[in-house]
């Protein structure tokens, strides 16, 4: 483990999301949930530019409609969104990994039968399986919500997490199976070891880089599902909606990426900067996330995850005998 620190890459990796969540947690301790405002740009006594603000020097990621600084809102829902995704990759993969272990373990037999099963999850789209689980808790109603923003995060995480974990533990499930069939695993059930031990002492220590693959691939993943989410107006930790006769647009509590791109993205063409900026920031976490899988992979086992060598092809020439015919095969032989 010590040599996964001294990855370049790792490194680059975590230490972008740390910057953020400090960043995130800083602002918050100093400033709460309160975003600097500016509604004109003045040189002199002329206005120069009115909100929407473009990125400039004391705005480097320019302001939104109403003039709330995009730079604070983007920090301050930091904290959310990566907290958020990191919860439903963990929960994800610490209740799929046992249940893969016994799939690939005492389960071989059925398992192409329960594998055809859960193939079926492959074909169904997660987003809209979460899209109508989640408006019930997410979607404000018009009394309001009667549960908190930490509770409502926790259920929209418990949610996200169990509809994948079917596919994870096929997965683990394959895997497990695959190294029972190695040879260093027969050695020990012939020595009479059982299965379970067997599980601890030689599966879970060769499934334990690959386990970590699967958790910053959940990571991702979760981070795009935030983001189609966020589309659909569904927004990590509840929606604030307004039932007033000239009613706002639905907008995030929390501030958290999704809700900074579903609440702005009609202002593609026009202020490009606003739904630009949590895009980018959800494209940054994802190749930070990509850099800790691949400094892993490489500090812990010398190869690449990403950057796969192909196999060199053995170009067996075929030395072909040529036959030179001589003189003697075109004379005619006299038949006795």
């Amino acid at each position: 483990m010590k040599k996964v620190w001294k990855q370049p890459l790792f490194l680059i990796g975590f230490t972008f999301i740390m910057i953020l969540l400090i960043a995130s947690f800083a602002y918050s301790s100093i400033w709460g949930n309160e975003v600097r405002k500016v509604s004109y740009i003045y040189e002199g006594d002329r206005i120069v530019e009115a909100a929407p603000i473009s990125p400039r020097l004391e705005y480097p990621l320019g302001t939104d409609p109403l003039g709330l600084d995009m730079l604070g809102k983007i920090l301050i829902g930091a904290k959310y969104t990566i907290l958020a995704a990191f919860a439903v990759a963990a929960l994800r993969v610490f209740v799929a990994l046992p249940l893969g272990l016994i799939l690939g373990t005492y389960l071989r037999k059925q398992k192409n039968y329960i594998n055809g099963l859960i193939d079926s999850f492959h074909y169904v789209p997660l987003t809209i399986i979460a899209y109508y689980l989640l408006r019930p808790v997410l979607w404000e109603p018009m009394e309001g919500f009667q549960t908190s923003l930490l509770e409502r995060i926790a259920i929209e995480v418990v949610i996200l997490a169990l509809l994948t974990v079917p596919i994870i533990t096929a997965l683990i499930g394959n895997e497990t199976s695959l190294i029972y069939k190695q040879e260093f695993v027969t050695s020990a059930k012939t020595l009479g070891a059982g299965n379970f031990r067997i599980m601890r002492k030689h599966i879970y220590p060769v499934l334990r880089e690959k386990i970590f693959v699967v958790l910053g691939q959940q990571v991702m993943q979760t981070l795009i599902i935030f983001s189609h989410l966020g589309l659909l107006q569904l927004f990590l930790g509840g929606t604030n909606v307004s039932y007033s006769f000239m009613a706002d647009p639905p907008t995030s509590i929390s501030y958290e990426w999704s809700g900074l791109i579903g609440n702005t993205f009609r202002y593609i063409q026009t202020a490009a900067w606003i739904p630009l900026t949590p895009i980018l920031f959800f494209a940054a976490t994802m190749l930070a996330v990509a850099f800790m899988i691949e400094g892993y992979v490489r500090a812990t086992s010398g190869s690449s995850h990403y950057l796969k060598k192909p196999k060199k092809r053995k170009n067996v020439e075929k030395k072909l005998e040529i036959y030179e015919p001589t003189s003697e095969d075109f004379q005619h032989r006299k038949i006795s």
